[in-house]
């Protein structure tokens, strides 16, 4: 699921962009100002970035060279300021579009789209992956059997398996699956984990009592053993 960092001062805003880009099923956090935006996306890196100029405390064209000092993450500027100049500014600071106050949601939308299929176009390179007797492929989220069979997964188990097959090798906290999968608001939910981790490892390792592939490590995470 792509992830939207959504940063505009304006509470009516940041709710009607949230309740629309929710309902179209991306996963999106909220900034109201500069700080709170470059700590959530070091916290928790977005896909994407839609980004108000206009704020309170660290002005947006500051806020994209913070963010590319070390992401190369889409950034579409969201501003009321119409200027040539400005506009100028924001993309030479590193921003990927620019969307002028008032705007259309079906725009911004369409411009979202636009970036996503560039993020998808890119995720394609990703070559399969291998569990057991399994090929895992990112790109059109599939998973087969060496038969050929397909087996099936819940949107819950490919977004578990997803976030841990995009990190090879590494640990994965359990807070941090928590907040990608299911929110922000779970944090001590790691039944959901376990369970989850069972169901993918019947589907998938070939002794699911003794995995190779994924891996728990107790009181921490999991991880996604090539």
């Amino acid at each position: 699921m792509t992830r939207i960092l959504v940063v505009d001062d304006e509470p009516q805003i940041l709710r009607a962009l949230r309740i629309n880009l929710r309902a179209r099923r991306y996963d999106v956090d909220v900034a109201g100002t500069g700080a709170a935006a470059l700590k959530a996306a070091a916290s928790h890196p977005p896909d994407l970035v839609v980004l108000d100029l206009g704020l309170p405390d660290i002005d947006g064209v500051e806020v994209i060279r913070g963010l590319r000092g070390w992401t190369t993450v889409p950034i579409i500027v969201l501003s009321g300021r119409a200027g040539s100049e400005d506009k100028v500014a924001a993309l030479d600071a590193g921003a990927d579009d620019y969307v002028t106050k008032p705007f259309g949601v079906e725009e911004l939308l369409a411009r979202i789209r636009a970036v996503t299929r560039r993020l998808g176009a890119s995720s394609e390179a990703v070559p399969a992956l291998r569990i057991g007797r399994h090929t895992v492929d990112l790109a059109d989220h599939s998973v087969r059997r060496d038969d050929g069979t397909e087996v099936k997964l819940t949107p819950t188990q490919w977004s578990v398996l997803e976030k841990l097959l995009r990190h090879p090798g590494k640990l994965v906290s359990q807070r941090q699956l928590l907040h990608d999968v299911w929110g922000p608001e779970y944090q001590n939910e790691t039944n959901y984990l376990r369970q989850y981790l069972a169901q993918l490892r019947r589907k998938l390792e070939d002794d699911p009592a003794r995995p190779r592939h994924l891996i728990t490590e107790p009181g921490m995470g999991y991880r996604y053993r090539p």
